[in-house]
Order: structure tokens, then C-alpha cells, then sequence
């Protein structure tokens, strides 16, 4: 299946065996200051590149294919990767084809051919992804597998670049060498987006702070962002403005020009430490992918004059003209370089894949669960240094917020590669004090302020713990969270999947969230929602209800970062941050402290239970727990014995749990502080459905209440929207048709 690009080319190549002029026309005049080898070794690469963009339209016709977003017109990419180290970790672009085989020649035995052609057709064989998804990566080639069509791993990429240095003065097991340059590729369309605009202000911010970030991005600009061409001089003008990040122009079609700007570029950052922006002219062949009809939105004549700025045609023409390559042979070495591509393509047909949905998920799902469990037991020798002398378990009895600051001074002294930033965590301790003193005991390089951008504080974690630290970020509120959720969604959890668990971002990612702060703040404040994180694959979501859960869980979530490379959070209720009561003056919400030497099992997936009643289990989290705590002791009052049942993990669901435990109850009542729709109770009352036949429970013995579908207003009026106490009395005596015991 011929494409019109691949029939340019040769109808060109072989128009100079008559005129030569016209290889000499079309030759790079900056071509004498590239040593011979390197142009050579250019063109391979690129040759590569280009025949699996047309297997990959082969492979699909023949139904053994399934992506076709290809390289061909952006192969000048190489030129990049030709200047830098095989050491340098690089995100790239779903057109960096080039790039890549580039990569591959300065690593011995590297096959980019095969493993382009294997992650194309969905194999098993796939060194990086396991046949899961077609993406650029190799972890013997420092290229770390990213999806991203929007710019969205850009945050990560910028996260790396300024935690690199940090990580080797620490002393954490760094994958990439001191001097490493991190390089990120990325289209003139996603220059537009949001996440990119953001990762490039960091960048820039923490440049002008001095700080050492040695990023690199490159901006692959075809002018075209699908069908909507990006307006003249428009990505100069934007991508030139930062403070701080040098800028750089470079045309595709000139391919000496493209590698001496690179070898420059590469060169400062390597040096100085500080990043920069190379803008690479290129062009776009064959549309946007194998499904894009480009005639709809493009004249022939102007998809026929593109074919003139063909970055081959450039290269090739230039070593004719130095005589490093005849016609004849340029021909020959592209027509050799088709018959290995197409044979390896034609190998593939019936290929193996991946057989059912448990191998598919196995990267989300693989469990360590007793690597876990010693992890979550380890405590620092050094501890009474760490706490002045006064260990937090020989004193009195803790708040949730009192628990979770010795928690984290517990996990930062045994984890010196740890991290703790976010908005406000360091000098000031946290808008709640929840890491107050933790700047002074572990200093700057550990617990430090971020800019107030959420993505970019999740782009941090994500490239802290590619460069081998444990981080630890804060997100003010759960609100906050809303506008950089993707880097959660999109990045963080979606990478142990498409590396077949071979690249991980493990991290533990604190949100202050839920309701009930009395009206404080409106809904900025008081967001009860927490579905966008529910249905995050593999991403582990905790919720400590009682200050003696807090270390097991905060802990148990740290060791499944490290062990299991997970992507946690760990929601802290802020209404139970300083609370001290069940009833006035029990001092009930307080806990003695338990050091990690007392973890004697893997918590996580274990549900914790209050009370003996026998009549009706109150399942819930968070907030619940208090207030379904408080709802059990009246019911008692009205001779309804009650146990509540504190879920504490909300993603995954402690299925296995919660069903063995709701096996002795004829009636279970929900209680979910979360909205009616899409709540936690629907996944609750599901599950315990389609157990029913274990829990013996029959229709009607199974009920929920929970906050209203709305936003939380300031004040007084929050009350009528957000569950209370009252709502769950009534509910309960409801479903046991009792009536409700009076105040």
C-alpha cells in the first residue's frame, strides 16, 4: 500500500541520477560543519522511522495493526536525540518516531525496529508497554512511556528536570546520572493547552529562583493542530516569552542546521543547568492518522507542496552533494531499510496478545503484600532525635491532625529520599498546622513551598519519583484538586500500566477534603465529592475516620508507593482535624500514638468496626464514622443495637471485608457524607447485592443515606445539604421500621 510521500521520494531520488543539480539545490549548505558519520547514522534513523509509518498503515489494513498516528515529515526529531545521551530521560511526543530510533543507536543490541512494530500490533512481545498500548519507551533507553496527545506529561517532565538535582543531593537511588538533561517533545497545538502553558510557567518560576532545572523541550510545530492550522509566528510568540527559558528556532528541512542547534541547546542546558525551548519546523505527511480524511480540510495542492519540505529528501540530498552517498545508494539503502521493516511487520501477523482481562490489569493489580507490610513497619533509629527527645507515644493521647504530623515526622526520618511540598506546607506548617515543624526537623531540600498550581505540585510527585524520591504533596483542598485531576487520571496511574510495570511513580498524595467546617469557606472548602478518584484505575484512595487509624493507614500508604509503585491519596476529613469528643467532654476522638514497630499486618483492604449491636451495621467513612457513632448511641436508647463499620478505603472497596462483616446483619444502612449520584454508597450497596446470595440479605434489608446532589453554600444552609446526625436516625429506624427515638 503505497503512500504519495513514499512515491515523492523515490520519483526524486531518482530524478538527480540525470540532475544532479537538483540534489545540490536541495542540499543543507551548513552540511560540512556535521561530521559524515553523524549524517549517516541521522538518515538511518529516520529511515526507520519513516517505513513503520508506512507498515503501520500496512498492519492496519491487514487487521494486524491497531495505531496510525505516525512520524513521517516530523523525522528531524532525531537530530535531537542525536545530541544528547542515552542517559538523558526523555517523554515524547507521539511523533518523535525519529527521536527514538535515534535513541536506540546509541545503546547496543537495541532492536526499535521490532519494538515499534510490536507495541503497533498490540503484542505481548512489547518491551514496554506488554502489548497494552502503541508508546514510545524503554527503560535500557531512558524513554519513559507517556500517552499524551494534549501536553500533559509535560508537568511530569518538569517535575523530573527540578527534582534531579535534588534527588542526588539527598543521596536517593537516582536511575540517570548528575549531569542528565530531561527532554520532553510536544506539537504546536498542545502549546494552546492549559497543562503545557502551566509546566512551562514552572519551569520558568523555578528559573528565576535560580534553582537548577535542566529541561529540555522541544516543540514539534507542523503548523496543523488535526485539521486547524496554527496561525503564523504564533508559536514564536508564545513560547519565547518565558523568563528564564533560553529559546530556539530550528528548521526540519535543514538537517545539519537541526543537529548544530540541538549539539548547542543540549550543550547549555547540560552545562547551566537551566532549561530551554527548541522549536523545530517540521511538517506533517499522510494526515493525522490512517481514519483522517486531510482533503476535507486541505487543498491537493497544498498537501502536494508540502512534499517538497521533506526532511529525507533534505538529508538525503545532502550527503549526495558531499558525496558521502550516491542516488543509486540513497535508494538502495531506502528500499533496504522498507524489505527489513516490512519483514519484521509481516512476522507479526497472529502475534500473541493478551489473552484475557487479568493479564491485562496485571500491572494495577499485582500485590506485595508482605513487602508492604515490613515497610510499613519501618522506623528510623534515630527517632528520639527526631522528636526532641519526646517520643509522640509517650505522651498524651492525639487529634487526627496531632496523628498525622508525628506520622509524617515517623516517615520522613525512616525515609530519607522523601519529600513533603505542596502550598503553604513548610515555613507556615499548613493552613491547618497538620505539617507544622516539619521544615525545621528535615530542612529545605525535603519539605519546601510549591507555586500555587496544583498540576504543576502533581507534575512534581510525578517526576520526584521518577528520579527516585518518595513524594509526599500536598493539595489544599479537595476542591483544588478538580483543575489537575488528569495528572492523576491520565499520568500518575496510567504509568505502571502502559510500562507493563517497568516505570512506576509511586506517591502519596495528602488532600485536606470533605464538609461539616459549620459553612466555612462555601463549596471551595467543603467538596464532598470524591468520584473522579474513585474510578481511577488502580489508584488507592484512604480515609482516616479516628485519629488511631491515621498512622496504620498514612503509613500502609507509603509502603504501597514504595512496594507496589501505587499512586495513593490519602483524604483527610478537615472537620475531624483538632476534634477531641463523641460527646461533649468524652474525650472519645483522641488516641495514644502507636509507632511503626507496632505494625503487625498489611492494613490496606481492611475495614475497622465500633460497637457489638447485632440489629443494623452502619457502614461508612470519614465524618460518618463520628456521626453514625453518635446516631448508634440513640438508637441504642430506642433498643436498636448497632456496630459501625468504618470502610477507611474507599478505592478499592474492601469488598472481601465488608461482606464477611455485613454477614451477620439482617439490615445494613449506608451512610455516605458523598452526593446521592455517583456517591460511595451506590459501589457500596452493589456490592454487597451481588454478594447476596454470601451476606444473606434479601431486598429491603439494605438501605443508604447520604448528602444531597448539590453544592455546599457558606454558612447555615450547608446543613439542609450535607448528611447529619438526624438524617441517619431516621434512615435507620426507617429501615427497621421502628419509629425514630425522640431527642
Amino acid at each position: 500500500m503505497r503512500q504519495a510521500i513514499d512515491d515523492h521520494f523515490v520519483a526524486q531520488v531518482d530524478r538527480w541520477h540525470a540532475a544532479p543539480e537538483g540534489a545540490a539545490h536541495c542540499a543543507d549548505p551548513m552540511g560540512g560543519q556535521v561530521a559524515p558519520g553523524r549524517l549517516l547514522a541521522l538518515f538511518e534513523a529516520q529511515l526507520q522511522a519513516r517505513h513503520l509509518d508506512f507498515a503501520a498503515r500496512w498492519l492496519h489494513a491487514e487487521g494486524e495493526g491497531f495505531y496510525t498516528i505516525g512520524s513521517a515529515g516530523h523525522e528531524s526529531n532525531a537530530a535531537i536525540a542525536a545530541a544528547l545521551r542515552p542517559t538523558d530521560p526523555a517523554l515524547l511526543h507521539y511523533r518523535s518516531g525519529g527521536f527514538y530510533a535515534a535513541r536506540a543507536q546509541q545503546v547496543p543490541d537495541s532492536t526499535p525496529v521490532a519494538n515499534v512494530l510490536q507495541s503497533l500490533s498490540g503484542s505481548v512481545h512489547d518491551p514496554i508497554s506488554g502489548g497494552r498500548h502503541k508508546v514510545f519507551g524503554h527503560p535500557d533507553l531512558a524513554v519513559i512511556p507517556q500517552t499524551s496527545t494534549i501536553g500533559s506529561h509535560l508537568p511530569r517532565a518538569m517535575g523530573l528536570a527540578f527534582s534531579l538535582p535534588r534527588a542526588h543531593q539527598l543521596g536517593a537511588a537516582v536511575p540517570w546520572p548528575a549531569d542528565a538533561v530531561v527532554v520532553a517533545s510536544f506539537g504546536d497545538a498542545s502549546a494552546n493547552h492549559s497543562t503545557t502553558v502551566g509546566a512551562l510557567n514552572a519551569a520558568s518560576y523555578i528559573a528565576r529562583q535560580g534553582l537548577p532545572i535542566p529541561l529540555l523541550l522541544v516543540c514539534e510545530d507542523n503548523g496543523l493542530g488535526i485539521s486547524t492550522p496554527t496561525p503564523q509566528g504564533w508559536i514564536a510568540a508564545v513560547l519565547s516569552r518565558f523568563p528564564g527559558i533560553s529559546y530556539h528556532q530550528a528548521d526540519g528541512t535543514s538537517p545539519a542546521e537541526a543537529m548544530l542547534t540541538a549539539d548547542r541547546v543540549v550543550r547549555k542546558v547540560r552545562t547551566s543547568r537551566r532549561p530551554a525551548i527548541i522549536h523545530l519546523r517540521t511538517v506533517r505527511f499522510m494526515g493525522h492518522a490512517g481514519s483522517d480524511a486531510e482533503m476535507a480540510y486541505r487543498s491537493s495542492a497544498a498537501i502536494a507542496a508540502d512534499h517538497s519540505r521533506d526532511p529525507l529528501l533534505a538529508i538525503a540530498a545532502t550527503l549526495v552533494a558531499q558525496g558521502q552517498l550516491c542516488p543509486a545508494e540513497v535508494l538502495e539503502r531506502y528500499e533496504a531499510v522498507r524489505t527489513e521493516v516490512m519483514g519484521q511487520a509481516e512476522s507479526l501477523r497472529g502475534t500473541e496478545r493478551l489473552p484475557d482481562a487479568d493479564a491485562v490489569m496485571a500491572p494495577l493489580t499485582t500485590r506485595r503484600s508482605r513487602a508492604v507490610r515490613i515497610a510499613a513497619a519501618t522506623s528510623a533509629s534515630n527517632r528520639a532525635d527526631v522528636f526532641d527527645r519526646t517520643l509522640p507515644e509517650a505522651g498524651p493521647a492525639l487529634t487526627l491532625a496531632g496523628a498525622i504530623n508525628a506520622t509524617l515526622a515517623d516517615l520522613m526520618a525512616s525515609r530519607p529520599h522523601s519529600v513533603l511540598f505542596g502550598e503553604d506546607v513548610a515555613a507556615s506548617g499548613g493552613v491547618y498546622g497538620i505539617t507544622r515543624g516539619l521544615r525545621k526537623k528535615f530542612g529545605p531540600a525535603r519539605v519546601f513551598d510549591s507555586i500555587l498550581d496544583e498540576q504543576t505540585i502533581l507534575g512534581t510527585a510525578l517526576g520526584a519519583a521518577l528520579a527516585g524520591l518518595l513524594p509526599i504533596p500536598e493539595i489544599q483542598y479537595l476542591a483544588y484538586l478538580h483543575n489537575a485531576e488528569d495528572q492523576l487520571r491520565g499520568e500518575a496511574a496510567s504509568l505502571r500500566f502502559f510500562s507493563a510495570g517497568q516505570f512506576s511513580n509511586g506517591m502519596v498524595v495528602r488532600i485536606a477534603g470533605l464538609a461539616y467546617q459549620n459553612g466555612f469557606g462555601g463549596h471551595f472548602h467543603n467538596d464532598n465529592s470524591v468520584a473522579v478518584l474513585r474510578d481511577i484505575p488502580g489508584l488507592v484512595l484512604a480515609v482516616p475516620g479516628h485519629p488511631a487509624d491515621a498512622p496504620h493507614l498514612l503509613r500502609t500508604c507509603v509502603a504501597l508507593a514504595e512496594e507496589e509503585g501505587r499512586v495513593c491519596v490519602f483524604l483527610e476529613p478537615i472537620a475531624l482535624y483538632h476534634e477531641r469528643d463523641l460527646l461533649p467532654g468524652d474525650d472519645a476522638w483522641l488516641a495514644p500514638y502507636e509507632p511503626p514497630q507496632h505494625e503487625t499486618h498489611d492494613a490496606f483492604g481492611t475495614t475497622a468496626s465500633y460497637g457489638d449491636g447485632a440489629d443494623l451495621l452502619l457502614v461508612t467513612f470519614g465524618n460518618g464514622v463520628r456521626m453514625s457513632r453518635q446516631a448508634a448511641l440513640h438508637l441504642e436508647e430506642a433498643g436498636i443495637r448497632c456496630t459501625v463499620l468504618d470502610l477507611r478505603w474507599l478505592a478499592p472497596l474492601p469488598e472481601a471485608d465488608l461482606v464477611a462483616r455485613a454477614a451477620g446483619f439482617a439490615h445494613v444502612l449506608v451512610v455516605d457524607e458523598t452526593r446521592r449520584s455517583g456517591g460511595v454508597a451506590e459501589a457500596v450497596i452493589a456490592t454487597l447485592t451481588d454478594r447476596a446470595a454470601t451476606t444473606g440479605m434479601g431486598p429491603g434489608s439494605i438501605g443508604r443515606v447520604t448528602s444531597q446532589d448539590s453544592y455546599i453554600p457558606l454558612g447555615p444552609a450547608a446543613a439542609h445539604v450535607v448528611l447529619q446526625v438526624e438524617d441517619i436516625l431516621q434512615a435507620g429506624t426507617c429501615l427497621l421500621g421502628r419509629d425514630t427515638p425522640a431527642d
